[in-house]
């Protein structure tokens, strides 16, 4: 049973002052604080380094029970923890990297009740015996954390996440869940509520806008050129910062060329051990090294300050994953650089990692392990069909999203239709999928090749306007080319559902006077210019 609280914004103060000596809270915290005590589902996001993790911290304090708090990394759950190190709150992990003596001291305290704030990976939550323990203690609250990992269309996308809500139902019926993540456009915080199946959830959005980041585009036609700018450029910046890469050999080449070049260096990409990892945060959070170069693997959780440039090598696939990594420099509110080196036949690799091969003999495999009638947990189909890694997780949300598979309490049964049906079903979630997939690197191509301011365009995406150029991107500080993007009200507004007479249901996620942008069910990002939508009657609103 949910329990509800009505402390007032003055007495949610007074706690963050005593027990984390922070002099305010914002607003946004506040509000959200609140709307978790009252019991309510809620989704906040919040530019990193607002404090997120505040707005289930001090409410931890204030409830009767525990708070579980599902956290990606093990070593953002060490910082999590860390926070809590000194206040009233106990705090344990259950996580993989445990030894043994840990892992069941962890256990003893949350079996005991002595555990007010509980950090699980979605991955162990994807182990019945870890949520059966779980399930005996008694749960006031439910946090996760990076949520834009629920989301297929999200960056950084967790197959384990989805499984999450039938994890929810274990835990307390009624329980609020709160969804915390520093970047989600309209479309993505959508699926973060669906896929973890929030009920009229409490939407708590700060400003996307970080003004002290300069934006800027530099464009090349040749490889060779490109890389050559890159080394030439990354030194003369103020330190530290990161550069992102597109792929492990790129990371290990920009290392390399920036060593020679006098700057302290590390490398950072999924092929590390978990040990190299750790000390490759470790040294950045300590001043160790005066640029990461890294792959999208490197940044989720981290809280550095100082971060004086990301520069990013080649093109991210979504503006998304993009925005995410650029908000890791400027924290501190100084300025920072944003530098995208963009080659138009980088695209094509954007578009390689967007591309999604199923296996169909899989999906039909795991279709025909399900009944009509007895549910079936994802352990049972783990030990009956002997697949190993995510290919099992993947398949099930695959053919849940298709609508083959349907998900209880209880397990997992098939939809009654023949396994014939279910791949076909599951296939064309697949081929959507592409499609939107391939419009978000399309996406990516107009912020880098717009004549108009590029915060307008970046924050149009994320359904926030931005009414006069920035002032702060190469396109605003080019004399010679100004913006030339309208400023007036919006032809559309955000948010309103449409129909296009191609490409079917949509939403306008961003909108200028003379063009709107419009995500499609079936389709992804398209942005229209408003002049063809009215010559030719194509967009209805809905």
């Amino acid at each position: 049973m949910a329990q509800h609280r009505t402390e007032t914004r003055d007495d949610l103060a007074a706690v963050a002052q005593r027990e984390f000596g922070w002099s305010r809270l914002r607003p946004e915290q506040l509000e959200a604080m609140e709307a978790l005590l009252a019991g309510r589902d809620l989704v906040a996001v919040m530019p990193t380094g607002w404090g997120k993790s505040a707005i289930y911290q001090v409410p931890a304090l204030l409830l009767e029970h525990a708070t579980v708090v599902v956290s990606p990394l093990i070593a953002l759950q060490h910082d999590q923890i860390a926070a809590l190190d000194g206040t009233a709150a106990v705090a344990v992990a259950v996580h993989s990297g445990q030894r043994a003596n840990e892992r069941r001291r962890a256990w003893d305290a949350i079996g005991r009740g002595r555990a007010d704030v509980i950090f699980v990976s979605p991955e162990q939550l994807a182990n019945d015996d870890v949520v059966a323990r779980l399930a005996d203690a008694v749960v006031s609250l439910i946090v996760v954390d990076e949520a834009h990992c629920v989301s297929a269309w999200g960056h950084d996308f967790r197959p384990d996440y989805l499984r999450l809500s039938d994890v929810f139902g274990r835990l307390g019926r009624g329980v609020p869940v709160a969804a915390l993540t520093a970047t989600a456009s309209t479309v993505v915080r959508r699926e973060i509520s669906a896929g973890l199946g929030l009920r009229d959830p409490v939407s708590v959005i700060g400003g996307f806008d970080r003004p002290n980041l300069r934006l800027q585009v530099e464009q090349h036609l040749d490889d060779d050129g490109k890389r050559a700018a890159v080394c030439e450029r990354v030194p003369t910046l103020g330190r530290p910062g990161l550069l992102y890469a597109a792929t492990r050999k790129d990371a290990e080449f920009y290392a390399d060329a920036l060593a020679g070049r006098g700057m302290r260096t590390a490398v950072y990409h999924a092929g590390l051990s978990a040990a190299q990892r750790d000390e490759v945060h470790a040294g950045f959070r300590d001043d160790r090294f005066d640029v990461v170069t890294a792959t999208s693997a490197f940044g989720m959780g981290i809280d550095k300050a100082n971060v004086r440039f990301v520069v990013h090598a080649s093109v991210p696939e979504s503006l998304d994953s993009y925005y995410q990594q650029i908000g890791r420099g400027g924290r501190d509110g100084d300025e920072a650089t944003a530098l995208l080196y963009y080659r138009p036949e980088d695209l094509g690799l954007a578009r390689f990692f967007t591309t999604h091969t199923p296996d169909e003999q899989t999906i039909a495999e795991v279709y025909r392990a399900l009944d009509d009638d007895e549910p079936r947990r994802l352990k049972e189909l783990r030990a009956n069909l002997d697949l190993r890694g995510r290919a099992l997780t993947n398949a099930v949300n695959l053919l849940e999203q298709a609508g083959a598979v349907l998900s209880t309490r209880r397990g997992l049964t098939a939809a009654g239709v023949d396994p014939a049906t279910a791949v076909k079903q599951a296939r064309h979630v697949i081929e959507t999928r592409e499609r939107i997939d391939r419009s978000r690197v399309e996406m990516m191509r107009g912020y880098a090749e717009t004549r108009d301011c590029r915060r307008r365009f970046l924050l149009a995406y994320f359904g926030e306007a931005l009414p006069a150029p920035c002032g702060n991107c190469d396109r605003c500080l080019d004399a010679d080319h100004p913006p030339t993007g309208s400023a007036d009200a919006a032809a559309v507004p955000v948010d309103t559902a449409v129909r296009h007479r191609e490409f079917g249901d949509g939403v306008v996620i961003g909108a200028e006077q003379d063009r709107i942008t419009v995500l499609f069910d079936e389709y992804g990002y398209r942005t229209l210019a408003m002049a063809a939508i009215e010559d030719s009657d194509l967009l209805t609103r809905l």
